[in-house]
C-alpha cells in the first residue's frame, strides 16, 4: 500500500482509533464491557478497508437506534474494544486493545491495525457495552515485490436502496476474495419515493428511502445507516477488505469540484459537500489520511500485489471541470474538445501517470468510476455520447492515452461503473478511427441494484453494439464483476443474478471476458 501519511499520537486519539490509542481513558470512567446499550449497538455492521502489507483499517459505528436524533448514543466518547485473531472462533487473540468511538465523529471508529503478517486473512470484531459485533474477515497485502500466483477481486457499487434487493453482494460475500472494489455511488441522496415512473409506468419501491434530500449531516448519517443496516451489505462487508472511492450520489448527482447540478452558489453547496463528505468517512472503513479538511477529503491510493498487479483508485468528481454541453447524453458539441478540461485535477493525474510509468507489475489497473472507453451512443448520423464519462473530456482522456502509448506502458486494464450495464471494451486514442492495436481495455460493472431487474441487452443498445467495433460485450442485468490476475491472464466474469425485485435472486456468469499477457485486445473466455 503507498501513499499513507504517518500518524502521531494526537492524530491517532483524535481520530478515535489505532493501536497507539490503547492508553486512551475511557469515557465517563468505563470500560468497554461495562457501557449498557437500550439496543444493539453494531446494527450497522463491521467492516475493513484499505489493507497493507502489515495491516488494514477495521471500522464500525456504534447506532442503537439509527434513524432517532443522536442515533441512540449519548454525546460523549464511547470505549469500544477491538479484537484480532488468525481464527473465526477467535480461539486465540493475536491483538486487542480499545479506541473511543467519538460523537465528532457519529461514534466511528477507524482502527489502523499494523504489525501483521503479510498476504495472509485475518479476522476481527468489537465490543462495547458487554454486546459483541459480528465476525469480519481481511487478507493483508503480499509483501512488496513477493511473488504472487493469483489475486482475485470483486467490482461492484451503485445499489439503490428503493430499486432492488442486495442479492449481489450476498452472493460476492460467498467469493474467496483478496479484497473489493466499491466504485461508489453507496447510496442515493434522493428523497423517499413510494412510487417512481419505469418506462412511463408507475412502479412501487420495494423499499423506501427515510427521509426527505439529504442535505445536512444528520440526514447523510441516516441515509448511511439505513443502507448498512440491509443484511447482504454487511455480509459483504464482513467477508473481505474494501478500497471504497466515491461517484456522485454520495452528494448529489453530477457533482463536479464545487458544482451541482442545479446551480447552487458554489459557497452554499459547500456546506452540504462538508456534510457528506464527513458522513461518508464516517461510515466508510478509510485511513486517517482521508479524514476531510472543510470541502476536502483524500481519495486517491494505491496498492500493489506482489509484481502481478499494481492498482491505482481514482477521484474522477472532486478535481475535475464542469461538464460540457450542458451535461446532456447527446450529439458532442465543441466544449468536448477544450484544452483546459480535466478530469483528475492535475495533481492526481500526475500522480497516475507517474505509477503506471514506474510500475514494474504484470498488470497495471485502473479503478476508477466512469467509462474510458468512447462510445457513440446514437448510432445514427451524429456522434452522441455521456457527457459526464471521459468522452466528454477529451483533452485528459487523450493525455492518459497518449501516455500509455508514448511510454509504452502495456497490460493496461480499467475497471469501471456508473453504467448501470455491462460492458467489455478496448480503449483507442481515437474510437472513430481506431489504430491496429488497443492501448488497454475496460470492465464496466453493472449496478448492484440501480434500474432493477433489468434484461440481457436493453432494446436501444443494440445498434449502439453493432456500432461500436471496440466494445466486446453488453449486458442489462444486475450484479458484480470477478476479475482474477495470474502472470498469463487476467479474467473478468460478469456475475448477474436474475432478479434483484425479489430476494433470493439466482446468481449465473453470464460471460467471460479477458486479456492474455503481452497480447492487446479481448478475447472470451
Amino acid at each position: 500500500m503507498t501513499d499513507r501519511k504517518p500518524m502521531n499520537r494526537r492524530t491517532v486519539l483524535a481520530l478515535g482509533g489505532g493501536v497507539a490509542a490503547l492508553a486512551a481513558l475511557p469515557a465517563f470512567g468505563q470500560s468497554a464491557t461495562s457501557l449498557a446499550f437500550v439496543d444493539y449497538p453494531f446494527q450497522l455492521g463491521v467492516a475493513a478497508g484499505d489493507p497493507a502489507t502489515d495491516g488494514f483499517v477495521i471500522w464500525t459505528r456504534l447506532a442503537p437506534r439509527p434513524f432517532e436524533i443522536g442515533y441512540g448514543m449519548p454525546a460523549a466518547a464511547v470505549p469500544v474494544r477491538w479484537e484480532v485473531a488468525d481464527d473465526q472462533g477467535f480461539t486465540q487473540n493475536l491483538r486487542s486493545g480499545e479506541a473511543l468511538a467519538r460523537p465528532e465523529l457519529g461514534h466511528a471508529v477507524h482502527v489502523e491495525l499494523t504489525g501483521l503478517e503479510p498476504g495472509r486473512p485475518y479476522f476481527y470484531r468489537f465490543v462495547a457495552g458487554g454486546e459483541r459485533s459480528i465476525a469480519g474477515r481481511a487478507k493483508t497485502l503480499p509483501a512488496l515485490g513477493a511473488a504472487v500466483d493469483r489475486v482475485r477481486f470483486a467490482v461492484g457499487g451503485c445499489q439503490h436502496y428503493e430499486q432492488g434487493y442486495y442479492t449481489a453482494w450476498r452472493h460476492a460475500a460467498g467469493e474467496d476474495l483478496d479484497f473489493v472494489f466499491c466504485y461508489g455511488d453507496y447510496i442515493y441522496e434522493g428523497r423517499g419515493a413510494r412510487v417512481r415512473t419505469v418506462a412511463g409506468q408507475p412502479i412501487e419501491a420495494l423499499r423506501q428511502h427515510f427521509g426527505s434530500e439529504t442535505y445536512s449531516l444528520d440526514d447523510y448519517r441516516r441515509r448511511y445507516a439505513q443502507y448498512k443496516m440491509d443484511a447482504d451489505l454487511q455480509a459483504a462487508h464482513a467477508s473481505a477488505a474494501w478500497f471504497t472511492v466515491w461517484d456522485d450520489h454520495e452528494i448529489d448527482n453530477n457533482w463536479v469540484a464545487d458544482l451541482d447540478q442545479d446551480g447552487v452558489p458554489s459557497e452554499i453547496f459547500a456546506l452540504r459537500q462538508q456534510s457528506a463528505m464527513q458522513a461518508f468517512y464516517e461510515n466508510t472503513p478509510l485511513r486517517a489520511r482521508s479524514l476531510p479538511r472543510g470541502r476536502q477529503l483524500t481519495l486517491h491510493r494505491s496498492a500493489q500485489f506482489g509484481r502481478l498487479l499494481d492498482i491505482s483508485f481514482l477521484d474522477t468528481r472532486q478535481y475535475r471541470s464542469d461538464q460540457a454541453c450542458g451535461d446532456r447524453w447527446r450529439v458532442a458539441c465543441p466544449d468536448i474538445d477544450r484544452a483546459n478540461a480535466d478530469m483528475l485535477g492535475r495533481d492526481q493525474e500526475r500522480w497516475l501517470f507517474e505509477g503506471l510509468a514506474r510500475s514494474q507489475a504484470r498488470w497495471k489497473t485502473i479503478a476508477q468510476q466512469v467509462m474510458v472507453m468512447d462510445l457513440d451512443r446514437d448510432a445514427g448520423e451524429g456522434y452522441a455520447m455521456n457527457l459526464d464519462s471521459w468522452g466528454g473530456y477529451q483533452a485528459p482522456r487523450a493525455r492518459l492515452l497518449d501516455h500509455l502509448r508514448e511510454r509504452q506502458i502495456s497490460d493496461v486494464i480499467v475497471v469501471t461503473g456508473d453504467e448501470h450495464q455491462n460492458y467489455a471494451g478496448e480503449l483507442h486514442r481515437d474510437s472513430r478511427r481506431p489504430g491496429p492495436a488497443p492501448l488497454g481495455v475496460e470492465f464496466v460493472a453493472t449496478s448492484i441494484t440501480s434500474g432493477g431487474d433489468g434484461q440481457d441487452v436493453r432494446p436501444d443498445m443494440v445498434a449502439i453494439n453493432a456500432a461500436n467495433p471496440q466494445l466486446k460485450f453488453n449486458n442489462n442485468q444486475r450484479g458484480y464483476l470477478l476479475c482474477e490476475a495470474t502472470s498469463e491472464t487476467f479474467k473478468t466474469a460478469f456475475k448477474v443474478v436474475d432478479t434483484v425485485t425479489q430476494r433470493g435472486g439466482k446468481l449465473t456468469t453470464r460471460a467471460t471476458w479477458g486479456a492474455v499477457a503481452g497480447e492487446p485486445g479481448l478475447v472470451e473466455m
